[in-house]
């Protein structure tokens, strides 16, 4: 029944989280295009893929997808040149994005710190003073930030798959047979949350160790 739970969990994590990076991909190409064509509207269509970090067909498609949702305007110019404008429309969008953008970043960063927060009171009240992080991502800077508000020792960070040795200053940890003592596993990984948590299960025997923080949305 656990096995059959944890994988209805993981299957919805992995749907939810698709969806969400798709619709947060989408926008930020969005308001990447707006801005970039507000400082500069005699770019090439070359150049805006550079700051897109993408191909130049894709570049084309989304500055396209722009024009046609009303946002841009292309006008001709000499020797084969293109110019591109904002429309009122445009300007509003970019400044819907970008209020959005702050609005998610801030949201997500309390919701965040709220979370790290719950974790390390109970680690705290536990006697639970050594803490092993597993994943490395904003959320994990989050949790060593709110870490120090309980004297609480990150001993180390696990992350299989990683290609640095630290992160935040702290040890990355590759092996699951190198890991150094600890008291409880904190899963802070963001983009592959499903396996960061697969790993985590066989990496640690005894899985009341493994607490996972509310911002993630995995139950047991």
């Amino acid at each position: 029944m656990f096995r059959f739970n944890y994988c209805v969990q993981k299957m919805n994590i992995m749907i939810y989280s698709v969806h969400i990076m798709n619709e947060k991909k989408e926008d930020n190409v969005t308001l990447s295009i707006l801005e970039a064509i507000e400082n500069k509207n005699d770019m090439t269509q070359r150049h805006l893929a550079d700051n897109l970090g993408v191909a130049l067909g894709l570049a084309n498609s989304y500055l396209k997808r722009c024009v046609k949702k009303g946002l841009v305007k292309i006008h001709q110019a000499p020797a084969n040149r293109y110019l591109y404008y904002l429309t009122p429309k445009g300007f509003s969008e970019k400044s819907r994005l970008t209020t959005q953008y702050l609005s998610t970043s801030f949201e997500f960063y309390r919701r965040a710190g709220d979370s790290c927060k719950e974790i390390f009171i109970q680690c705290d009240e536990d006697n639970l003073k050594k803490i092993l992080l597993i994943g490395s991502s904003e959320l994990t800077e989050i949790a060593v930030l709110r870490s120090h508000e309980f004297k609480l020792d990150i001993v180390g960070i696990y992350h299989p798959t990683s290609t640095s040795e630290k992160f935040v200053n702290i040890p990355i940890i590759k092996e699951s047979d190198q890991l150094p003592e600890y008291d409880v596993a904190v899963i802070t990984e963001l983009s592959n949350i499903d396996q960061t948590i697969e790993d985590a299960y066989k990496a640690i025997d005894d899985r009341n160790k493994i607490l996972i923080p509310k911002i993630l949305g995995f139950k047991r």
